[in-house]
């Protein structure tokens, strides 16, 4: 599944890149460097036990363990501590990225209700993409009767790409289905 992509990125993708930006070089073309799966839990301060959950949910989703994030600084309005455990992420790099692309491109995003394609206007400037998610039903490893709430998650897409419009291609050959209108 995940060798999939790959060959067509190496085989399809690579030629259409070049064709259409003029590369002359193999390694000018861009290429996805990794993919970062976020995953901010407010209520962990007052329910540790919320951040367990998101956290599995998290490795189910992404088959790899996540990494917990902490807190930089306290902030009293949300009753937060400087490290105090407020969320959890993961680094998808090599072929678990590309079986996790796979699995968010062909089985996921069209399993959203009124799902009309992902914005093309998400990227920062650098060439990376921001994807936000609402809730974690999408993916099938999650089993729907064992959520006990829903739960957002942003998933990064970090491209090798020098502009914007040259990473919006790539991810378009990879068949991201962005919206039209």
């Amino acid at each position: 599944m995940a060798k999939t992509l790959k060959i067509k990125y190496e085989k399809e993708i690579k030629a259409a890149m070049k064709k259409e930006f003029g590369y002359k070089n193999d390694h000018e073309i861009p290429r996805v460097v990794k993919v970062v799966v976020n995953r901010g839990v407010g209520e962990a301060v007052s329910n540790p036990k919320a951040l367990d959950i998101a956290s599995n949910e998290l490795a189910q989703i992404t088959g790899q363990k996540p990494l917990i994030t902490k807190a930089k600084k306290s902030i009293a309005v949300f009753k937060v501590r400087a490290k105090q455990a407020v969320g959890c992420k993961v680094t998808l790099r090599g072929n678990r990225m590309y079986q996790f692309l796979d699995k968010l491109i062909n089985l996921s995003l069209p399993r959203i209700r009124d799902f009309k394609g992902v914005s093309p206007k998400s990227f920062d400037g650098k060439g990376n993409y921001t994807l936000g998610i609402t809730e974690q039903l999408i993916f099938p490893e999650i089993d729907y009767d064992k959520v006990d709430k829903t739960r957002g998650m942003d998933i990064t897409i970090c491209t090798s790409a020098k502009t914007d419009d040259e990473a919006r291609a790539l991810l378009k050959y990879f068949g991201v289905p962005y919206r039209t209108a």
